[in-house]
């Protein structure tokens, strides 16, 4: 049996977005078998393949001292956001799987929470089309039917996909909308 899962800030659910997944594969950094893995490759150096890095050693620093590895691009992470919170992003969250490249999104001077990949279905589900709509009218500046069109193509794995945020203080919640 594995033991209980760290907790991440920033990527409260990992399993439930299929960054981590259950495996009894060896994690490359501590050399256990602990029931969970990382299921991205980390940005490395190192050759650091999927499926080879610990939730535990990404959530404790150990694979970013050991291997120099990075789970979430840097340069998606808006400039705005504190020098800390873009260490802990970077060297002890796990990323997600984007069509392009990840973009992590930012509220009340804090990095918000990755929420997972949704379609429209799933945005409906979560009544979110309000937020989403505003997001693609004033950010994508989408109008009218194409806007509409755009929210109604969203699927949550084939594109176009949304990449839901919410801000840990407002609870507001954010987008990226990435496309195949």
């Amino acid at each position: 049996m594995s033991e209980p899962l760290p907790a991440f800030r920033y990527h409260p659910d990992p399993v439930g977005t299929s960054s981590i997944a259950a495996s009894e594969k060896e994690c490359r950094c501590c050399g256990r078998s602990r029931g969970y893995i990382y299921t991205l490759a980390p940005y490395t150096d190192e050759g650091v393949d999927e499926e080879s890095v610990c939730p535990w050693c990404i959530a404790d620093g150990s694979a970013h001292a050991k291997l120099q590895a990075e789970f979430i691009d840097p340069h998606g992470i808006p400039d705005d956001v504190p020098e800390a919170v873009a260490a802990q992003l970077v060297e002890r969250t796990p990323g997600y799987a984007s069509w392009q490249t990840e973009e992590w999104r930012a509220c009340c001077d804090d990095a918000a929470a990755y929420l997972g990949p949704f379609g429209y279905m799933e945005i409906m589900r979560q009544d979110l089309l309000g937020e989403l709509m505003a997001y693609i009218m004033d950010e994508m500046q989408y109008q009218g039917r194409r806007a509409s069109l755009l929210a109604e193509s969203l699927h949550r794995d084939h594109g176009p996909t949304a990449y839901v945020f919410r801000c840990l203080h407002c609870e507001a919640h954010l987008f990226h909308i990435d496309f195949p």
